[in-house]
């Protein structure tokens, strides 16, 4: 039996913890008395914590995020519980600041805050000897990240198989944007690129096709962007598929030409852009140029067959609808495959708060933390925004209705406003935001065109039609009165999703 349980609650099975994989690798000569046991935040506490003492640990360490920290805490409880002598470590971005009035952490024996990777073991020793820390905050040095074991051994063959391949060729973001913990985590630590690259080999030759880079801003230092990707263009497979986070003003002449040659889907950028208003962005310590993001984002359209996926916030201090509108509208006019609407969340730790005063920012108490009210934005308003985000995603993310978004906003109406108008009818149609049938929205989508927006009946069925059939397996729409049996839905994934944009 281990002596030590690393553990934490994922999202979703897809997503192997790279964290666990990280304190894994470091432990050392304690890593043969360890077992990482990773769960799901939607299974019963209970299961969770049977799974757990079946092994009869002495310490558990669990990974605590603001998608999972309630899910543990009841977790953490139980376990206190039934073996009030079992040691709890928990570390991770949720317990790392603000650690006072945490109901977890009150729970729990000890607390590391920051990269936990090499002080977690040494904890472990100290417990293990019988000395135990007399602090229960402790907080962890930063580590020198070419000292650290590599995590990347730690992918069983099952995660190959079946789960997201977590990489990242450094840590840390030169930006100071308020709103987001990186801007706490400076300076930006490369790896060892030839290391890096022997693990990426590695990864390759056990099957590995689909990579993603946590990396916070990829193209901040050329030749290891460079390096990278011409590591992976020169190993090019079929299905082979990288994403990463890039810095979406900055791309020279020389990045432009390397990423020119990877194959249409082959790479996906995640874009932040957050806010076009630059008022928004100074309030919130965001530099970026503009001009220049927009040129880039007009090279990787025309000229590359990279996939874009782009952020923008809704919430921000300063920004109203109105503003988030027209920078919506410019994003839509870039024509990045994915515009990901995020509502701003309160991320323990970070300075967003400095505005919570002058901007009236109200957050929600519980996780994810998020706004629910600014001065520029009242409740009702932020409520309509959430649904729009979510219609998003449904409609245009999904890649399902590609040609027939456009008719929404043709004759050069806002996108912005004509999707709003569209949400709204929806929510009062539907009343739900969630478990609509594909071929619901389908309809819904036809029957706004139709009344409300009066576009030409058939001009719509036939727009609709030729979307829906780009998937080949699905039964025929009731668009013209004809019987039609619900269809059949595609396989859910990255590069699957992405495949359905044009």
């Amino acid at each position: 039996m281990p002596d030590i349980v690393l553990a934490t609650l994922n999202a979703k099975y897809i997503h192997a913890s790279f964290g666990l994989r990280y304190l894994m690798a470091n432990l050392g000569e304690l890593r043969e008395r360890a077992f990482m046991a990773e769960f799901i935040i939607n299974q019963q506490p209970l299961e969770i914590v049977e799974a757990v003492l079946a092994h009869e640990p002495r310490i558990v360490g669990f990974g605590v995020y603001i998608w999972n920290v309630e899910q543990t805490t009841e977790v953490v409880a139980l376990l206190k519980r039934i073996r009030p002598e079992l040691i709890i470590i928990l570390g991770g971005p949720e317990v790392s600041y603000e650690t006072e009035g945490q109901g977890i952490v009150a729970l729990a024996d000890h607390v590391i805050t920051g990269e936990a990777d090499v002080k977690f073991a040494q904890i472990c020793r100290e417990l293990l000897s019988g000395d135990v820390p007399q602090q229960k905050i402790i907080a962890a040095e930063l580590p020198a990240v070419n000292s650290l074991a590599s995590p990347y051994d730690f992918y069983t063959e099952e995660d190959l198989k079946n789960r997201v391949i977590y990489v990242e060729a450094s840590r840390g973001c030169p930006f100071t944007c308020e709103f987001c913990l990186s801007s706490l985590d400076i300076p930006v630590r490369a790896f060892n690129t030839e290391a890096f690259l022997a693990s990426m080999q590695g990864l390759l030759d056990r099957g590995v096709k689909q990579f993603k880079f946590v990396d916070r801003t990829f193209n901040l230092h050329l030749p290891t962007s460079m390096g990278i990707l011409q590591f992976f263009l020169d190993r090019w497979r079929e299905g082979l598929f990288l994403h990463f986070e890039m810095v979406p003003d900055r791309l020279p002449e020389q990045l432009r030409a390397l990423i020119k040659q990877f194959p249409p889907g082959a790479v996906q950028f995640e874009v932040g852009i957050q806010t076009f208003d630059d008022a928004t962005s100074k309030n919130i310590s965001r530099r970026q140029n503009l001009d220049r993001l927009e040129d880039n984002f007009r090279y990787l359209r025309e000229e590359t067959g990279v996939h874009i996926h782009a952020d923008l916030i809704v919430g921000l201090p300063g920004e109203g609808i109105d503003s988030f509108g027209r920078g919506f509208d410019r994003l839509v006019m870039l024509n990045p495959q994915e515009i990901q609407v995020g509502i701003l969340k309160r991320l323990r730790g970070t300075p967003i708060v400095r505005h919570d005063d002058e901007y009236r920012m109200i957050y929600a108490p519980n996780p994810p933390y998020e706004i629910l009210s600014t001065r520029d934005v009242s409740f009702a308003e932020m409520q309509r925004m959430r649904r729009f985000a979510r219609y998003w995603d449904i409609v245009a993310n999904s890649g399902n209705f590609t040609a027939t978004l456009q008719l929404l906003w043709r004759d050069g109406a806002s996108p912005f406003h004509e999707f709003l108008r569209f949400s709204d009818w929806l929510h009062s149609t539907l009343r739900r935001t969630h478990l609509i049938a594909l071929h619901v929205v389908a309809q819904s989508l036809f029957d706004f065109l139709v009344q409300v927006k009066g576009i030409e009946r058939e001009v719509a069925a036939t727009t609709l039609e030729s979307d829906w059939h780009r998937t080949p397996s699905r039964e025929a729409l009731n668009l013209r009165g004809k019987p039609a049996s619900s269809p059949k839905t595609s396989t859910p994934g990255m590069a699957r999703r992405q495949a359905k944009h044009v």
